[in-house]
């Protein structure tokens, strides 16, 4: 057992979570009324009658007041604690004069890059900049720096000395911890060290930042914030009271280990205690003894920083742990050295109950962007992120899928937060009422999953203990409630409302649970879906799929038998848009050839291609990185105990990927034909059923010339004989 001087309570990770609607105002409450926007000048304070601000937010993102944005709802949130709180939205970070414009903060800056990670935001999956950015006023690229909360940070401490600075947002979220960054190409510190924070919130933050204020706004010092939950904290040891266990000692098979298979569900939280906790090496006997009974004062040692950047396996191995260690009911605390310092990172936060989480959506938002943007009809105001979700509403949060390259799961948990009906319905007349230029029409009831609403586990004690990483894969779980009648009702009474015209379902869904409800199913069909829906299977080949963990396509066949039933009923031609990503870990070349030429046997084709981005901390990217899988055991030998990954990492191969999906577009028939030429499958050259591409492709497709000259002749038909028509596409024009 390690010891340490640094004080540390137990108390607080051992009772219930303090509910956020039970604190008393702040002491300093200067609100007569909320604050039709939060300001974002001095000339907007003066307006308020402030003198100050207690806190000062600091966002990457344009400011919008509205519960889709995270500084609006972290900001709301905060006023109605009695906390007078501005904003600073997209500053100028070359010095600190744009972060003096507020003042100096009496109690905290609080720091995010914004709704996005800075870097998914300005680099393409294939490492390009790219010239927009949704979240900006005008669509304009290049407002925030890259790695925004660092940079941010550091101008923070600049403005003012000694003002605590607290990180969060889902930069900080998924770089709470050694991770793999796709742009650098290496494993980075904890943003936590590398901004110099005094704390770091991971997922949504309200609980945590709620109770960061009011400790601070008491006098307690920042530096002695180390308990809460849904925060990482720099230590420089273990504090006395804590059980530490190591988990150095790789996954392998034999009498040294015996790791929770992911997948396994734990009947309860005392099965097996000896068992469950016999997960790493080099613990004296009295910990592993003891450890079942001191879970919340147990912390899970990770591989040092300097030990996962050097060595891929320790790396995967770091994330298989961090992954298991992800349920508020059983995770236990994690720390992993870095130089002289940890990194601590406190359990997730507990989630927020529907009656917290109505009253965080029923915060008194303007619903529009910062008036100081000016008209939100001019072009050089727009900013396109608010209007694509300016009409939907988020029905919940969390999701329980755990696609290994989503980060939804890493961000929000996988435990299903929904909000009342009465709560929806409330912002659904909001939208109505408040909305310039409302036409009756919601484009969304929804979240990260669309139908996943009020769906959970059947015990709590069961869901409590589980370790599973996902709720639906390799096969949806026993004890999942899939009952779709209350979302059903929901899309009904939203639909009886005055002046709602039509409600449609923009959000992905998850169809393996929607066929577990055909009414559901026929009540989406019916009134919520525009002539087309888009769903995304991903991949048909079980290889990608596995590491994906994702259904089987057969569970699409049966979603979209459903919804042709559905809508031939409803006498409706509506159509699935499927999505697939290219160059995902675990595809070959093989996989990518059998997905296209089911999308050709199935008349798809693809407008758009989206390539496998190594998003930090996702465990898709850890396969990326390690070329191992995470959701097996670890060794450094491939083994039936242990798997290795096919990366398809070098750009070539990712551009064939990326063709595979777009066979039918001709400026990729050069890169497919020396590709089938290569696997032996030149039968898929020619002019037959089954020919993936024509066998005249190089006459058009050897380079964008050519295949621009060639998509001329399409459009103006240009090459055909009769000259009346343009040919189809994928037919080669008549020859004199």
């Amino acid at each position: 057992m390690a010891t340490s001087k640094v004080p540390f309570s137990l108390a607080q990770s051992q009772q219930p979570p303090h509910s956020i609607l039970s604190y008393p105002k702040y002491w300093a409450n200067a609100h007569e009324q909320p604050a039709y926007q939060l300001p974002m000048s001095r000339q907007d304070m003066d307006a308020l009658g402030w003198d100050s601000c207690d806190i000062v937010l600091v966002t990457g993102d344009a400011y919008v007041d509205l519960p889709s944005f995270g500084m609006a709802v972290i900001g709301r949130a905060l006023e109605a604690q009695g906390f007078r709180v501005g904003i600073i939205a997209q500053p100028d970070w070359k010095s600190a004069d744009a972060f003096k414009a507020l003042g100096q903060p009496n109690l905290f800056w609080g720091v995010t890059a914004g709704n996005m990670d800075s870097m998914v935001n300005r680099y393409t999956s294939e490492r390009r900049i790219r010239s927009d950015d949704a979240y900006t006023p005008g669509n304009v690229g290049g407002k925030r720096p890259d790695r925004a909360v660092t940079v941010y940070a550091q101008r923070c401490r600049e403005a003012f000395k000694g003002v605590p600075v607290v990180i969060g947002g889902i930069e900080a979220s998924l770089r709470r911890i050694a991770h793999y960054d796709y742009w650098s190409d290496k494993v980075r510190h904890s943003v936590l060290m590398d901004a110099k924070a005094d704390i770091l919130v991971y997922g949504n933050g309200e609980r945590q930042i709620i109770e960061i204020a009011h400790r601070l706004g008491t006098g307690e010092s920042i530096k002695d914030m180390l308990d809460i939950r849904g925060t990482a904290v720099m230590r420089k040891d273990v504090p006395n009271g804590w059980y530490e266990v190591d988990s150095t000692e790789i996954d392998t098979p034999g009498e040294t280990i015996a790791h929770p298979n992911p997948y396994a569900m734990m009947q309860s939280e005392a099965c097996d205690d000896k068992q469950q906790h016999r997960l790493r090496e080099k613990v004296e006997p009295v910990s592993i003894m003891n450890v079942g009974k001191h879970r919340d004062n147990t912390v899970i040692r990770l591989p040092a920083y300097e030990a996962v950047a050097a060595d891929p396996v320790l790396y995967a191995h770091a994330s298989r742990l961090l992954h298991l260690e992800t349920n508020p009911g059983n995770a236990r605390a994690i720390i992993q050295r870095l130089g002289s310092r940890e990194v601590w990172i406190n359990p997730p936060p507990i989630p927020l109950t529907t009656e917290e989480l109505d009253a965080i959506f029923d915060l008194p938002y303007s619903r529009l962007p910062y008036v100081g943007y000016g008209d939100i009809k001019s072009e050089t105001s727009k900013i396109p992120a608010y209007e694509m979700i300016k009409n939907s509403v988020n029905i919940m949060r969390g999701c329980f899928g755990g696609c290994t390259f989503c980060s939804i799961t890493e961000h929000e948990g996988r435990i299903i937060q929904s909000r009342s009906e009465a709560s929806i319905l409330k912002e659904v007349e909001a939208i109505r009422d408040k909305t310039p230029g409302f036409t009756g029409v919601i484009s969304d009831l929804g979240g990260p999953t669309a139908n996943m609403y009020r769906l959970q586990c059947k015990s709590r004690t069961v869901e409590a203990a589980c370790r599973r990483p996902s709720c639906v894969f390799p096969g949806i779980c026993e004890n999942l409630n899939t009952d779709h009648k209350p979302l059903i009702h929901l899309y009904r009474k939203a639909r009886e409302l005055k002046g709602i015209k039509r409600i449609f379902i923009a959000s992905g869904l998850r169809y393996d649970l929607a066929v577990e409800s055909p009414e559901y199913i026929k009540e989406l069909v019916t009134h919520h879906v525009g002539g087309y829906l888009k769903i995304a299977p991903e991949h048909t080949e079980g290889g990608p799929l596995s590491k994906m963990m994702k259904p089987g396509i057969g569970s699409y066949d049966a979603f979209k038998a459903l919804f042709e039933k559905f809508s031939k009923q409803a006498g409706k031609k509506q159509y699935l848009i499927p999505y697939f990503i290219a160059a995902h870990p675990g595809t070959t070349d093989e996989d990518m050839l059998h997905l296209a030429l089911w999308l050709k046997k199935n008349d798809y084709k693809a407008d758009q291609v989206q390539a496998f981005l190594p998003s930090p901390m996702a465990t898709a990217s850890a396969m990326y990185f390690s070329e191992r899988n995470p959701l097996k055991k670890i060794s450094r030998v491939q083994s039936k105990y242990s798997e290795h990954v096919p990366i398809p990492r070098r750009k070539k191969q990712r551009d064939l990927h990326k063709a595979f999906l777009r066979y039918h577009d001709p400026e990729n028939w050069v890169i497919l034909k020396e590709a089938l030429i290569k696997m032996g499958r030149a039968d898929l050259i020619g002019s037959g059923e089954d020919a993936l591409i024509p066998a005249y492709q190089s006459a058009y497709g050897s380079n964008k010339r050519t295949s621009q000259t060639f998509k001329t002749q399409q459009t103006h038909g240009l090459g055909n004989k009769s000259g009346k028509r343009p040919f189809k596409a994928g037919k080669p024009p008549r020859r004199k």
